[in-house]
């Protein structure tokens, strides 16, 4: 016998209440489900791609400072300007923004770990003396200096020594010093850095960020005559 005292539920009823519940249960799995992983087809770009890519930017410079040596030498048209220009990259992306980089990140973690301490000690003093030799390089070739033959033969010397010093610096850093950060950064840690590098960059940078940077020394490769890159191709 039913007991029409107690109120029924009806089909309605008991559908509302499923998909209430059903709600409930989805909110809460999305409060408890961790974040979203980044798409799949978003590759993130680790430090040592990052800095190595920047050093592309210096051994474009690197030809730069070649043709100039090469003009200088032969009294040919004068470079002063676009020489100015690549070794203004060279102080504010290279010098100001990538080793401050290197020094403030990478050499402390390599030393930290008692990692290859001889050889940031070594890429430390050449950081030192390759801002030296960029001051002079600034100076010789600003709107109101004057490229007199020893003024030309001093600036040989100085861009000669910086290419000589940094085609290994460089080199080093890309096969030995940029490899070993991996070994010593937990995976975390190792992407947390590769997040302040891409923040330093566009905060110094803008927008543009280091695309922006290539683009001006394409310019300054185009006044020269060295952008198209067939021209280095042996006959």
């Amino acid at each position: 016998m039913t007991d029409r005292s107690s109120p029924t539920i009806g089909r309605r009823q008991l559908i509302g209440i499923s998909i209430s519940a059903a709600g409930a249960m989805a909110v809460s799995a999305c409060a408890s489900s961790p974040p979203k992983a980044p798409p799949a087809d978003e590759v993130p770009v680790t430090p040592p791609e990052d800095l190595m890519r920047e050093h592309g930017v210096l051994k474009r410079v690197l030809l730069i400072y070649r043709e100039g040596i090469r003009r200088l030498q032969s009294d040919d048209q004068n470079p002063a300007q676009a020489l100015n220009a690549g070794a203004g990259i060279i102080r504010n992306f290279i010098e100001d923004y990538h080793e401050h980089l290197e020094e403030q990140y990478v050499f402390p973690a390599l030393e930290q770990a008692n990692k290859l301490r001889d050889i940031t000690s070594v890429l430390r003093t050449q950081h030192q003396r390759g801002r030296a030799v960029t001051d002079r390089v600034l100076a010789a070739t600003g709107a109101t200096a004057a490229l007199d033959q020893p003024a030309r033969q001093a600036l040989t010397r100085d861009m000669s020594d910086f290419v000589r010093m940094y085609e290994p610096h460089e080199a080093w850093e890309d096969t030995v010093v940029f490899p070993a950060l991996r070994d010593v950064l937990p995976a975390q840690k190792f992407r947390e850095l590769a997040e302040t590098f891409e923040d330093e960059e566009h905060r110094r940078f803008g927008p543009a960020g280091f695309e922006g940077v290539v683009g001006k020394v394409a310019d300054i490769e185009k006044s020269l005559g060295i952008y198209d890159l067939s021209q280095f191709t042996p006959s």
